[in-house]
């Protein structure tokens, strides 16, 4: 399967604009053969809002209108797609990023780890759990941006039989470490593809450095993007690849499986919880 990351940039409470510009990237991703695309963190919406009051009225529900019209042109170029939205389920506003194909959305996640910047100052915490979903050829799991620091979410991906993690993000000025080496390593150590699409230009002040990736199981670097310039990454995947964990480098001397050779009875201390304060943390619905 071919799949794309579409580098591209965002203007904030501008959905009507921004899924049309997101539905001509699927389209020229199509075009070149790409059966998943996968976009930016928050691309229907933009990032920078400045309170939950003023970010609200441009939170959607998944399904709604952002899901259908991506749906309806995932069903006539027989794709899926990978983007963020804020989305709006009952009092609460997520950071989300939802996978809809021909039959309409797949599956959806709601961003587990919060950092002290843009609308994640101000949204709930995701409270479901870690998910693979299968699009028949593929099993895709979903992470945003910050959630790529922690490894124990790429793991869970994982454990739960993601073959690739798609990974909208929006990373700032300080994350150049993780788009040039972070994601290769969570890659190679759980045996899976990672996509990440991050965005480009500049959002209240706050500039989008790009560096969009694509690595395969082994942590090498299939497609990467410069730190300016809108561009779509291409890359082939091989989900018999990703479901391969035992990989022997010499018969009868020299065999690793990072899922198999875990110790999980050793940590505990991983799951305990703890009383740190978040900096800059507020009451949150």
């Amino acid at each position: 399967m071919k799949i794309a990351a579409v580098q591209m940039d965002v203007q904030i409470a501008e959905v009507d604009a921004n899924v049309t510009a997101m539905e001509l990237r699927i389209r020229e991703a199509a075009s070149n053969g790409a059966k998943l695309v996968v976009l930016p963190e928050c691309a229907v919406t933009g990032y920078c809002f400045d309170s939950l009051d003023e970010a609200r009225p441009f939170a959607q529900a998944i399904p709604g209108p952002a899901t259908d019209r991506i749906t309806a042109l995932c069903a006539e170029l027989q794709m899926f797609a990978v983007f963020g939205m804020l989305e709006a389920a009952a009092d609460h506003i997520f950071n989300a990023a939802v996978l809809t194909g021909p039959r309409g959305v797949v599956g959806s996640y709601r961003k587990v780890h919060l950092p002290y910047l843009g609308v994640d100052r101000y949204v709930s915490y995701g409270d479901r759990p870690f998910a693979a979903h299968d699009t028949g050829d593929l099993r895709i799991g979903m992470n945003i941006c910050y959630d790529s620091a922690f490894p124990e979410s790429s793991r869970c991906l994982a454990l739960a039989g993601a073959d690739l993690v798609a990974l909208p993000t929006n990373w700032p000025p300080g994350a150049e470490c993780v788009a040039g080496h972070v994601l290769n390593t969570r890659a190679m150590e759980n045996g899976i593809y990672f996509a990440a699409a991050n965005r480009v230009g500049e959002e209240r002040g706050f500039r989008f450095i790009g560096l969009s990736r694509i690595c395969g199981p082994d942590g090498s670097t299939l497609a990467t993007a410069e730190a300016d310039g809108e561009t779509i990454l291409y890359a082939d995947v091989y989900p018999e690849r990703s479901r391969m964990k035992r990989v022997v480098r010499s018969p009868g001397t020299h065999a690793i499986d990072r899922l198999a050779d875990r110790r999980p009875e050793m940590y505990d201390a991983i799951i305990e919880p703890h009383s740190l304060e978040r900096p800059g943390d507020r009451p949150r619905m």
